[in-house]
């Protein structure tokens, strides 16, 4: 009859140490066994039977598709300003609402005023006349204008 090992002091016991020494034929001979990559340098051909394959980016679409698709994206972001509004709606008292929104057009109203108010006051305003005693002569003459140089001098001929 055998005696199981005993272990010694600063050593490791021997059927752990055996157990470790199998685990570790066993991952060599997996690694050994199979590749974990491979390269194939074959030439590709020009042409073959492969269909083509989507490429990374926006897909393929006709002009249309993509002027439909910008429109919507813009539509999508108008549309937060609105859902801002309303939400803001919920969420502050009525009276605070309506100094909000009713503020500028109270501004715009009263900027409109004055406008109309100008305008007639303008086409109230007489207009100037003016009176000549005496004979008139009326001079007219065609100046042509040359400017030159990088100190711009001017020169007025008649």
């Amino acid at each position: 009859m055998q005696l199981p090992e005993q272990p010694v002091a600063g050593q490791p016991d021997p059927t752990i140490r055996r157990n470790a020494d199998q685990l570790m034929a066993a991952i060599d001979e997996i690694q050994i066994e199979k590749a974990t990559s491979y390269r194939d340098d074959t030439p590709l051909p020009a042409v073959g039977p492969t269909p083509p394959v989507q490429q990374p980016g926006q897909l393929a679409m006709s002009q249309w598709a993509i002027d439909a698709s910008g429109v919507l994206k813009g539509v999508s972001v108008a549309s937060i300003p609105i859902g801002v509004a309303v939400w803001i709606v919920g969420q502050v008292e009525p009276l605070t609402l309506g100094i909000i929104l009713g503020s500028p057009t109270l501004a715009a109203l009263a900027v409109a005023r004055l406008v109309a108010k100008i305008q007639s006051a303008n086409q109230a305003a007489q207009p100037v006349v003016q009176h000549y005693h005496g004979a008139v002569t009326n001079h007219s003459q065609a100046i042509t204008t040359d400017t030159r140089g990088i100190w711009a001098k001017t020169h007025n001929q008649p």
